[in-house]
């Protein structure tokens, strides 16, 4: 195919797939702006200012978010005390400029969380507050639930506070550059995350958690178009990421010990499932030992290498069922989620998440002593069907926007040969991963196609609109 002609191809892609991403958002009903009294309420809030009587800007703060973000929801400062560390955490102080019952309470209600299309986000508050207002954005004064812990030198929690407090941050930094900061400064507070990270994750080994921590599929726009890109994470988003799952695990024991708040829960896995992916394991030459713990395990694997692949397809499987658990007087006869082994509570996303607003409120009134409001009591047990449709529609939004995607970036390459590692049987079909483009698909399985393998594959069909692609085995 001449260079021109794929231009003209790859231009007719991208103007189809733009209509289907429309029709997309079409089908699943997504909101395309906000309603005019959730427009001025949120207007009226931002000018506002909540009072805290607590000041904690000395605190530097600083945010570690993907690149372009503006809904910062999470601040931090990490610090050396005799015997460990003093860890800051500052969650942004949505409860403080969101009325309940008002417009913009309903409507956060509605949409559950914050959406993201591959031709844009769908916020799940108006942008004056999620972007502008409420957003920990540094050098801004902002309201915040702080967060405080006191660590010994092996990650383990000797104290915990939480207060409402005036916060102050001090720079906003990418992953990027913050990793690039970490590797370059040692002796920077800002590497003092790496220490807390690592700690952390051997606490996790130490309670039999795990975290797959696979290479991400994501939509990239690239060339006035979409492109399909497989990154791996970087080590410092495994270390503020624990940060956030330290949060979460100390909100859940707050909420428990009080029996009031709202758990993210999953059940652990069944011995048939765990006998199962036993035998995937051994199948694919990496065997899991009775004698190693399922995190242990995973953290072992080299996640570049073909059979990885299908050991993570395999796991991301194990466990299923999460789900949210509110609680008034009696704690989930199983509360914890099992991947962390440990009880669990969504406290740190609450510009993006609808469960956080909660989970915040009922932690701040029980750590001070204060009965819990009314409006967040008396809602508790509406929070599980809200967030379980809305992660329905964000899962489909999900997985169809990526089909749409691969269509469309294989649109002009019907009848070319790819090399796909085969992630797993389903019936008389195989789920392969190809190596380039970061496609996932099905073709017909063959003698040769075992869960792991390398596979030769010809693309016989892309169907933009449909969301759909289908390859055969390459013939020798």
């Amino acid at each position: 195919m001449s260079p021109r002609r794929s231009r003209i191809a790859a231009s007719a892609a991208q103007s189809e797939l733009a209509v289907a991403l429309a029709e997309l958002r079409t089908s699943l009903d997504l909101p395309t702006g906000f309603p005019p009294d959730v427009l001025a309420e949120a207007d009226a809030a931002a000018s506002a200012s909540p009072p805290p009587t607590v000041d904690r800007r000395d605190i530097p703060f600083v945010t570690i978010d993907p690149a372009g973000s503006m809904d910062l929801d999470q601040a931090l400062h990490i610090a050396r005390r005799p015997g460990g560390f003093l860890v800051h955490y500052a969650i942004a102080d949505v409860p403080g400029f969101v009325l309940a019952g008002g417009a913009v309470d309903r409507e956060a209600r509605e949409r559950g969380q914050t959406l993201y299309a591959a031709d844009g986000r769908v916020p799940m508050h108006p942008p004056v507050l999620s972007e502008d207002r409420v957003s920990l954005l540094p050098g801004v004064d902002r309201t915040a639930y702080v967060w405080s812990f006191e660590l010994d030198e092996t990650g383990a929690i000797g104290r915990t506070g939480l207060e409402r407090a005036h916060v102050r941050s001090r720079e906003q930094l990418s992953y990027d550059e913050a990793q690039t900061r970490i590797d370059a400064a040692d002796g920077e507070p800002l590497a003092l995350l790496r220490e807390v990270g690592l700690a952390r994750i051997d606490q996790e080994r130490a309670r039999g958690g795990a975290s797959l921590n696979s290479p991400e599929e994501e939509i990239v726009r690239s060339d006035g178009g979409y492109a399909l890109k497989r990154r791996h994470l970087l080590p410092v988003e495994a270390w503020n990421a624990q940060l956030s799952l330290m949060t979460g695990m100390a909100a859940a024991a707050v909420m428990v010990e009080a029996r009031i708040g709202i758990l993210r829960t999953m059940p652990k896995p069944t011995p048939e499932r765990i006998a199962a992916f036993r035998t995937q394991t051994e199948a694919l030459g990496r065997p899991w030992p009775e004698s190693v713990t399922y995190g242990e395990y995973l953290r072992g694997l080299d996640h570049d290498g073909p059979a990885a692949l299908a050991v993570l397809q395999a796991a991301g499987g194990l466990f299923r069922g999460a789900g949210y658990e509110a609680m008034d007087g009696d704690v989930p006869a199983d509360p914890e989620q099992s991947a962390l082994a440990a009880p669990y509570a969504h406290v740190t996303a609450p510009l993006r998440r609808l469960v956080d607003r909660w989970g915040l409120v009922v932690c701040e009134a029980l750590v001070a002593g204060r009965e819990v409001p009314a409006w967040a009591r008396d809602s508790l047990h509406e929070l599980p069907a809200l967030m379980g449709a809305s992660s329905q529609r964000a899962s489909r939004l999900d997985a169809a926007s990526v089909a749409l995607v691969e269509a469309a970036v294989l649109s002009d390459r019907v009848g070319e040969r790819f090399t796909a590692t085969v992630l797993e049987l389903r019936g008389d079909n195989a789920i392969i991963q190809l190596t380039e483009p970061a496609v996932t698909a099905t073709c017909p399985a063959t003698p040769a196609a075992r869960a792991g393998a390398r596979l030769e594959v010809v693309l016989e069909h892309a169907d933009i609109r449909a969301g759909e692609v289908r390859f055969r085995a390459a013939r020798p």
